[in-house]
């Protein structure tokens, strides 16, 4: 039987995690009360700090701040495979704003290369005791203080990775022309976030979520919005038994998803009663906003 691959597209902010919400209190606001408004901000300002350190720290934010693009790999074609063991990329000469020059382009493939090593690594391998200790705890506080909603979107998107027929989760996109039936449904989950490229990759490090997206996975829709990094996407993936769904917030990739003709799932991190939030959402109901575009039971859940 032919497999069929799904292709999750996910928004980040105020989708998989809250953050710009928390830092201007409106999350905290929708709640009426309920919510300490001044304890959400000064927990979000606290990422804010943590993800724009770590940025110029660990991933040469500061020095490539203005050569933001869709993702890592956009610079490879670049790269001559210098072996960068001892290489001083703090007096390379790499000028940010020398777009048009190869020699530039090859040192900001460089800094690509390592950003992409450190993401694969993860931050448990810079981190010291104490910086880890603190980590966790402002993620538990955090997470506590949004119901869980950390925890929610991680094991949706957990469940989506590993899918319904197949528990090996894989990245690799499925051959339509395969006799194999040990699998009817995979799953591949992909991030397009409107914020700038390394600090998402940072938010999908210290939000956990690096584990569940790989850095090949990751799209910043800063420059070219998010129509086009879904037709990147596409592109990447697309195949006769491959479908696509995009889950996010905002009016920018509802529209690019209709563009597209792919389902979308509208969120809301607002307190309501709704599948379409954390706690709530899950693979089941994902698959069925497929179903209702492509047609058939997508993902075989009531079998």
């Amino acid at each position: 039987m032919d497999q069929k691959t799904n292709v999750f597209i996910w928004d980040m902010d105020e989708t998989l995690i809250l953050l710009k919400s928390l830092i201007t209190g409106s999350y905290a606001k929708a709640f009426n009360g309920s919510k300490d408004v001044e304890k959400g901000i000064e927990i979000g300002k606290t990422w804010e700090n943590q993800i724009l350190r770590i940025c110029d720290d660990y991933f040469f934010y500061e020095q490539i701040e203005g050569c933001n693009k869709p993702y890592v790999d956009a610079m490879r074609e670049y790269d001559d495979g210098l072996d960068l063991t001892d290489y001083d990329f703090a007096n390379d000469g790499f000028v940010a704003t020398a777009f048009d020059d190869d020699e530039n382009k090859k040192k900001l493939a460089y800094r690509h290369r390592i950003i992409a090593q450190k993401y694969q690594k993860g931050l448990r391998s810079v981190f010291g005791e104490k910086m880890i200790r603190s980590w966790d705890n402002l993620y538990a506080v955090t997470d506590e203080y949004t119901d869980k909603w950390f925890t929610s979107a991680r094991a949706c998107v957990a469940q989506c990775a590993i899918g319904n027929k197949d528990p090996t989760p894989s990245v690799e996109l499925a051959d339509p022309n395969s006799d194999s039936t040990s699998s009817r449904v995979q799953n591949i989950n992909v991030i397009v976030t409107s914020g700038s490229l390394i600090p998402s990759l940072v938010k999908c490090l210290l939000f956990r979520l690096d584990d569940l997206f790989s850095y090949d996975n990751v799209y910043s829709s800063w420059e070219v919005g998010k129509y086009q990094c879904f037709s990147l996407i596409k592109e990447r993936f697309n195949g006769p038994n491959v479908q696509f769904c995009a889950i996010g917030d905002g009016w920018e990739e509802c529209e690019a998803s209709e563009n597209m003709q792919w389902p979308f799932v509208q969120m809301d991190p607002g307190p309501v009663t709704t599948s379409q939030r954390f706690p709530g959402l899950n693979l089941e109901t994902l698959g069925h906003y497929i179903s209702v575009v492509y047609g058939g039971d997508s993902d075989d859940e009531d079998e």
